[in-house]
């Protein structure tokens, strides 16, 4: 669907993907950018124009409903801090504007509910954007369970690890703080959560589980000996020599989107991952049932040597194994923003390892299925659901696979919502939690 006259609020780095698939579409444009920070919404302004698109207007958060009406915008697109998620999708859910929003949908319950309600209420839908069910090898596994290679499935094993590079770098911004981000069982798992329910076609139940900051922080860094003594990056002659530091020069975007815009905000993009303060998870562990009756155990490690996944799906006819290496280690030096590197999928990363689908059935030997692999775009799938929710480009094809007849709404959001939710009251209850005890 061609998204005619769009708008796009919170102008970080994930933003400049949805605004050059529009820019790469004809008959859509960006007719305004709307943030807190003027610098920021100068180098989107910047960017469109080289692109050859008309400068689109700017407007403070302040005036995002003026900006909605005056410019007659038909899409809105939502990339702010998580926890804001909710102010700008009911603003224009109310103004009759599609919208448009980055995973999570929110970060609360409460939040949720006010997004479910203008929804029912209005008799519309919001699109969160899970662009991980798009991967080629994602739909491989979908279309391999619907269609009964391993029969019912009873359980799954799903772990994700995230390296000291894109791992560390969620210790440093603003998803530290977990007011604003949920912590990493909303901001990044909410990612596999979905594909979980989505691959199952299931509906979470019941969620319980640990997590800890053992890694990260200033006293697990003082404990292992990582820490070293410095606030951010930028101007610490330190900062130089330790492996998990970013440092904003290094990258243009970086540098125009953070370092030159400091001065508005004062938001710093480059804070040490071992600073005091830090209230989200780094290694977690979960069990989650689902009202098929299959079983999910969960493992988040935000600190692991290298970065990738492996899911094992265990059914009445057979297993189904999903592995995707993608970075098979880390050279100390090459932290985000390093090597121009700014936003983490948008190319592949340094040292790219092998992806497998093995499928095998009762008494038969294991055999590799076919797969279609893109380190970079967050595994192809970014380019996928740009096809999906903006139409192809000149040239392309309209997709027309799974994830593309089963787009996330608000319904998705809710349901991986809803496990990281259960999550974080589990660890700080020790109790299992129902997911109707939510009210969501």
């Amino acid at each position: 669907m061609n998204p005619g006259r769009c708008a796009i609020v919170g102008l970080g780095s994930r933003g400049l993907m949805f605004v050059r698939g529009v820019a790469a579409r004809p008959g859509a444009t960006i007719v305004a950018v709307c943030d807190l920070n003027k610098v920021r919404a100068k180098f989107y302004q910047d960017t469109l124009k080289e692109l050859g698109e008309p400068e689109p207007a700017y407007y403070s958060t302040d005036n995002f409903r003026l900006m909605l009406e005056r410019e007659k915008v038909q899409t809105v697109i939502v990339t702010t801090v998580d926890a804001y998620h909710d102010v700008y999708i009911l603003q224009a859910l109310d103004a009759g504007v599609r919208v448009l929003t980055e995973k999570p949908m929110t970060t609360d319950v409460e939040k949720c509910k006010k997004i479910n309600e203008a929804c029912h209420r209005l008799d519309k839908h919001i699109s969160v954007t899970f662009n991980y069910r798009f991967n080629p090898c994602h739909e491989l596994v979908k279309r391999t369970i619907l269609d009964g290679k391993i029969g019912k499935v009873i359980s799954v094993h799903f772990e994700w690890l995230l390296d000291t590079v894109h791992g560390a770098d969620y210790f440093k911004r603003w998803h530290a703080d977990k007011s604003n981000s949920g912590g990493l069982m909303i901001h990044k798992s909410g990612h596999h959560f979905d594909l979980v329910n989505w691959w199952l076609d299931a509906v979470p139940t019941h969620v319980a589980g640990f997590g800890q900051l053992g890694f990260y922080g200033d006293k697990a860094g003082k404990a292992s000996g990582f820490a070293k003594d410095y606030s951010r990056a930028r101007g610490s002659e330190i900062a130089k020599s330790d492996p998990f530091a970013t440092h904003l020069e290094s990258s243009d975007t970086l540098k125009k989107l953070y370092a030159d815009a400091e001065g508005e905000d004062g938001y710093f993009r480059d804070k040490n991952c071992f600073q005091p303060g830090i209230t989200i998870e780094d290694d977690v562990s979960l069990i989650v049932k689902y009202n098929t009756g299959a079983t999910m155990s969960y493992h988040l490690t935000a600190y692991s040597p290298w970065e990738g996944y492996r899911v094992m799906f265990n059914g009445t006819e057979g297993r189904l194994e999903l592995s995707v290496v993608e970075s098979t280690h880390r050279i100390p030096g090459t932290a985000m923003g390093a090597g121009g590197t700014a936003i983490h999928g948008s190319a592949a990363a340094p040292h790219p390892g092998p992806v497998s689908v093995k499928l095998q059935r009762l008494w038969e030997e294991a055999i590799e299925l076919p797969v279609v692999i893109d380190h970079a775009n967050h595994g192809g799938g970014d380019k996928r659901m740009l096809n999906v929710l903006f139409g192809p480009v000149p040239g392309e094809v309209e997709d027309m696979g799974f994830a593309a007849k089963q787009g996330a709404t608000e319904i998705d959001g809710t349901r991986a919502l809803a496990v990281g939710l259960a999550a974080n009251e589990s660890f700080a209850t020790g109790r299992m939690i129902t997911i109707s005890e939510l009210g969501i």
